[in-house]
């Protein structure tokens, strides 16, 4: 099949690079001249595993290709894709000035002759469907064309893998003509379909997102109980995740989650509760437990330091999660930013995501000093904090990790390491909801 994406961020570049790999021939469409540019020479703006070799070997064999122009890729295409930005607001609502902006020019490139289908795959509030629907029909009355809503369940850091084996797809649709295109877009990816109304859809993805990140809350609040009777919170949630009604995903107690969806989706879900008269005060308090996290892992390291003006810092990990090189709302940034406002000396490494916190998150990238090896970055340091849980950090040798530091006292803010192993090897060593363990 022929189909367009609008957007070629995150989601868009991603999605097209599994549609082409299943054999679709996909138009990217973005108004970034630079980064059109970018893909066209082969170079991939993020990183995400898998991704670089999808794009290349697509675009080698002609089914994915790069461009700014919208009338290029809807002229060449029967389903539309919208994976467009949609930021937060400072009220927590989205903005949907690019939603409604691509909808226009959409508009403006449809042709009466040729039937189309226009698909919200960015994460929109509920109703976005129909306004997208009414602003085509308003600046084109002619346009032979369906909505449809189909978001998108991506994990940053496993994004291929989880659009190429999805666990559902979700297919918002008041036609039969637009929902039997879809389904027959989606035959090569062997996943069960869930056909809705259009509203329906809208909300799964913000009610999934915000129960997920529902569930980090509830085992983070575990944590400080553990903490406060000596139990340990992973065992803790080993025995409540053995429940199948459950699970044991989403029950690693840390400093909070983080990245360009749970915290916007939340505040998203709290404010569109509220415009439709149904306050979700259960979310708030999701908010108010995940922003407590940080603040109680800062207790911790206030506690042992004492004073952090002018303490030699390190922190591992940058990113919000592993596996991407996403800085985006990371709590490991703003724990940083916490630290160099306190005046400490903070020595930084990161896999993938230094780059991008120097260029746009960190505060003062000049108090960071950015290494290019953990061990570097403990060298002389009085504290070790990890921030992000990359495979990498479990493989450095720890002994050689306190061999370089000054003191060694290690702030484990998810729960990598053993305790038994780093008492053994002779570290004072704090972590999430478990007891602390000297040597």
């Amino acid at each position: 099949m022929e189909l367009c994406i609008i957007g070629s961020g995150y989601v868009g570049l991603v999605s097209g690079a599994c549609f082409a790999e299943v054999g679709h021939h996909v138009v990217c469409v973005d108004n970034d001249k630079r980064k059109v540019e970018m893909l066209q020479a082969g170079k991939i703006p993020i990183y995400e595993p898998g991704l670089e070799d999808l794009v290349h070997r697509n675009v080698a064999a002609k089914r994915l290709r790069f461009t700014n122009s919208i009338e290029d890729g809807v002229d060449h295409s029967q389903v539309i894709f919208i994976a467009v930005p949609t930021p937060p607001q400072v009220d927590g609502s989205v903005d949907l000035t690019y939603i409604e902006q691509v909808a226009r020019e959409i508009a403006g490139v449809l042709k009466k002759d040729a039937y189309r289908v226009v698909v919200d795959k960015s994460t929109v509030p509920v109703k976005t469907g129909e306004k997208v629907e009414a602003t085509i029909k308003r600046y084109n009355r002619d346009a032979d064309f369906d909505v449809v809503s189909n978001p998108e369940f991506l994990r940053e850091g496993c994004a291929v893998p989880d659009l190429m084996n999805p666990d559902r797809i979700v297919i918002g649709s008041a036609s039969n003509k637009a929902t039997d295109l879809m389904k027959r877009l989606y035959e090569p990816f062997k996943a069960p379909i869930l056909v809705t109304d259009i509203n329906s859809a809208e909300l799964i993805k913000h009610a999934a997102n915000s129960f997920l990140s529902l569930k980090i809350s509830y085992i983070n609040a575990v944590a400080s109980i553990c903490e406060a009777s000596g139990a340990d919170v992973e065992m803790v949630a080993d025995g409540i995740g053995m429940d199948k009604r459950i699970g044991r995903n989403f029950l690693n107690s840390g400093i909070g989650y983080g990245g360009s969806c749970f915290p916007k989706d939340v505040k998203a879900f709290i404010s569109i509760a509220r415009q439709l008269g149904t306050p979700f005060a259960l979310l708030e308090e999701v908010e108010r437990i995940n922003a407590h996290q940080l603040n109680r892992f800062i207790d911790k390291i206030r506690d042992a330091l004492w004073v952090l003006k002018d303490k030699k810092v390190a922190v591992w990990g940058m990113t919000f999660k592993p596996d991407t090189d996403d800085v985006r709302n990371s709590v490991a940034i703003d724990l940083i930013n916490r630290l160099v406002s306190d005046g400490a000396h903070v020595t930084a490494y990161d896999p993938k995501g230094a780059e991008k916190a120097v260029d746009w998150k960190l505060v003062d990238p000049a108090k960071v000093r950015i290494t290019k090896s953990p061990l570097e970055a403990v060298e002389g340091a009085e504290a070790l904090i990890l921030a992000t849980e990359w495979k990498e950090f479990v493989n450095v040798d720890l002994a050689q990790v306190k061999a370089k530091m000054h003191t060694p006292l290690v702030f484990d803010g998810r729960n990598l390491f053993n305790p038994e192993t780093m008492r053994e090897l002779g570290f004072t060593y704090f972590s999430m909801g478990r007891p602390t363990v000297k040597p």
